[in-house]
């Protein structure tokens, strides 16, 4: 990821988004690697459309509920992630990018929340 969108969360949101979908496109055939799969894709290209309904809310509150409904998803998405692990689908270093980038959004959204909850 370039330094200019380590900080547009616009971009990373999307990003991650696309690598969920790289991930998915590339798991084995099996009906259960494609269960798990559906589900982290759901989750996962969930993230940057609630990202995105923030950015627009109309009050604080409505910033605060839509940040929360994406980290809701990047915590369904980190699971789903650890099953395809330990389940035996994937191996973990294929998805440490993934995990990483889950964890930071987790953070800034956090953090995001936080800001907001304090500004009321």
């Amino acid at each position: 990821m370039n330094k200019e969108h380590r900080f547009d969360l616009r971009a990373r949101t999307k990003g991650f988004a696309l690598a969920v979908l790289r991930l998915y496109s590339s798991l084995p055939r099996t009906t259960e690697a494609q269960i798990l799969g559906k589900q982290v894709l759901r989750s996962g290209t969930s993230v940057g459309a609630h990202y995105r309904e923030a950015a627009r809310a109309r009050s604080s509150a409505e910033f605060v509920s839509k940040i929360q409904g994406g980290l809701q998803e990047l915590e369904e998405t980190v699971y789903w992630l650890e099953l395809l692990v330990e389940a035996g689908i994937v191996d973990r270093s294929h998805l440490c990018d993934l995990f990483q980038e889950a964890e930071e959004l987790i953070s800034i959204f956090v953090s995001s929340v936080k800001t907001a909850r304090k500004s009321r």
